[in-house]
């Protein structure tokens, strides 16, 4: 049986030989390491003669093998954290990235804590942002809604698990269709918006495994907001808060499609890059 030390030094070595990898080997290693052994970094570091079991060593292997294949490290350990909140991830959803957080950010910024706002978050994913804004929201209803029904059973699993699910209605819908009549505060999304032809520039560990649906759009990543920006002016109370995510280069096309909103405004993300735009509805 090999050491603790001995497995982790295999691991690094097994996935620095992808030069994608690479720069990730030891973190990643260390990782899957933790998760195989129920183990904190702490206690990894302090044991590094503990021996591996024969049952440690193939659990350990087989993620090992998950990862060489650019399979994303948080559908292997099965969670992903998000504004303080751990969350169920598999390949039914997209992977919550920190930049989100810019978006919640922003939202609870214009929200009241203390009077009741119903929102809805389209595009809804594992849940990140409706449970987000639900825990830290305590009079909030959030309709969530998605396409996918898979994700849908992610997202509620999530709000169970942070004790939200009575405030959250999670719903099937091509963006607002299922509530078309409804009136909310707030609506939020992060949609797809990663322009199609980019599909081929990317890493594969993105392409191959995370859902297509939640990243790529058509009309260099616009087509969602061309649909979603009309549908929700009809859906938002009068000054209601319309708060999207978009990407690199296209704050100028997401402003022209918020002409005739009110208080229209980019927040950028820690690289100085604009990432959040907000309107309120006339």
């Amino acid at each position: 049986m090999i050491t603790v030390e001995e497995a982790l030094r295999r691991g690094v070595s097994q996935l620095s030989a992808r030069p994608e990898l690479r720069e990730t080997a030891l973190q990643d290693a260390a990782l899957l390491l933790m998760h195989t052994l129920g183990v904190t970094r702490a206690t990894l570091v302090a044991h590094p003669e503990r021996r591996f079991t024969t049952e440690e060593q193939v659990a350990y292997q087989a993620m090992l093998q998950r990862r060489v294949v650019f399979e994303p490290l948080q559908y292997i350990l099965g969670e992903q954290e998000f504004y303080g909140l751990p969350l169920k991830v598999t390949p039914a959803v997209l992977i919550p990235r920190p930049e989100t957080e810019h978006l919640v950010e922003a939202v609870l910024a214009r929200l009241p804590k203390d009077k009741p706002v119903r929102i809805a978050d389209i595009g809804t994913g594992s849940g990140a942002i409706a449970i987000a804004l639900a825990h830290l929201l305590p009079l909030a209803e959030v309709a969530a809604l998605d396409l996918s029904p898979a994700a849908l059973s992610i997202a509620r699993e999530n709000a169970i698990r942070h004790g939200v699910q009575d405030r959250i209605r999670f719903i099937e819908s091509d963006l607002l269709a299922a509530v078309a009549g409804e009136r909310f505060d707030a609506i939020v999304s992060n949609p797809p918006y990663i322009p199609s032809a980019d599909r081929e520039t990317m890493h594969p560990q993105v392409t191959e495994f995370e859902p297509a649906g939640a990243l790529f759009a058509e009309d260099d990543g616009l087509a969602v907001y061309q649909r979603l920006i009309p549908q929700a002016a009809q859906s938002l109370e009068p000054s209601g808060l319309l708060a999207m995510e978009f990407g690199f280069g296209q704050r100028d096309a997401i402003a022209e499609l918020l002409s005739g909103w009110d208080a229209v405004g980019f927040i950028d993300d820690l690289q100085g890059i604009p990432r959040v735009a907000l309107a309120r509805w006339p």
